[in-house]
């Protein structure tokens, strides 16, 4: 079998058929010496990414205009953003004190998965090597979220299909980060063409969660098998109360056993099984899917990229089976 998925590969290589993932890491935040967010991870994503994946082409995110962001966010927040004034107390909540840099980066991270939807609405996958900030709401920001990638892009694909169609398009987001997607539930909470569905930990940040449409919380410690029974029997709930149409899978490295913000206890293997299991339910259901990588922050950083690293070798399987349906 991996004789069989090389070949193909090289084959689509060959045909300059690669599955595409936008970077924004190049545009540095830069933070005060001893700031707890890992911003390394991003450049150490993509150089591995670059290394080791050949079938993977490295795009450049594009800056998602204040139109698009203003589809999810309210556009006087949008405007703070990118003129400087957002408060103090705004700022703290964000956990990024605002720069131009800050601002940059934060539309290009928006861009990188609108960039990425776009391109599995017709590719069948592709993906964000940072996004999923889930935390920030229509009016403010918070943890480490300035823009809500996920809303956004779901927005903008849903007017851009509506405009080429004149249909809806019903979007499941899968958010398997370990800290509640508390902004985009808040985001969709009156919105029956979007489904959310959380699984993380219950005692863990945000304290004040957001009700998804399915909400699964998990104990401190929750190990392998606990996590995949209830991601299993998630996945069957949304199969019976929901039919996407797309899927963005926010695939957050934080629920490694290695997490330093994280309390549960899943192994590498647990979270590649994870990984699999998302893939394999896409795939069963013929979805196109964006993937975006959410949180992940190792006591070791090498470990929260080898677990993206996994995630991101599963998603270049999926791409191949997408390219080659019905062989």
């Amino acid at each position: 079998m991996q004789h069989f998925r090389v070949g193909v590969l090289e084959i689509e290589i060959r045909h300059n058929r690669v599955m595409k993932a936008f970077y924004s890491d190049h545009f540095v935040l830069p933070l005060p010496e001893g700031h707890r967010f890992p911003m390394a991870k991003y450049s150490m994503l993509r150089e591995r990414v670059a290394r080791e994946l050949l079938g993977v082409r490295l795009l450049e995110a594009p800056a998602a205009t204040e139109g698009e962001l203003a589809l999810a966010h309210a556009p006087d927040y949008v405007l703070a953003v990118k003129t400087g004034s957002l408060s103090p107390q705004a700022q703290r909540e964000i956990g990024f004190p605002w720069t131009p840099a800050m601002a940059e980066r934060s539309v290009r991270s928006a861009g990188a998965s609108i960039a990425a939807g776009r391109v599995a609405m017709r590719e069948g996958i592709a993906g964000n090597l940072a996004g999923g900030t889930h935390h920030a709401s229509a009016n403010q920001g918070g943890g480490f979220c300035v823009f809500n990638d996920i809303a956004v892009t779901a927005r903008v694909l849903q007017m851009e299909h509506f405009r080429a169609t004149k249909l809806g398009l019903q979007v499941l987001v899968i958010d398997l980060d370990v800290h509640q997607g508390n902004g985009t539930a808040d985001i969709f909470a009156t919105d029956s063409s979007v489904f959310t569905l959380s699984l993380h930990g219950e005692k863990n940040f945000p304290f004040r969660k957001v009700n998804s449409d399915l909400d699964v919380g998990l104990p401190d410690g929750c190990s392998d098998e606990a996590y995949l029974v209830a991601l299993d029997d998630a996945l069957a709930q949304v199969s019976q109360r929901f039919q996407p149409q797309f899927v963005i899978y926010l695939a957050g490295a934080d629920a490694h056993e290695g997490d330093r913000l994280g309390r549960l206890k899943l192994t590498e293997e647990g979270m590649r099984r994870r990984d699999q299991r998302v893939f394999d339910w896409v795939r069963a259901q013929g979805l196109p899917m964006l993937i975006c990588m959410g949180g992940g922050y190792g006591h070791e950083l090498s470990q929260t990229v080898q677990v993206q690293m996994n995630t991101w070798q599963l998603a270049m399987d999926h791409w191949l089976h997408w390219q080659n349906r019905g062989l």
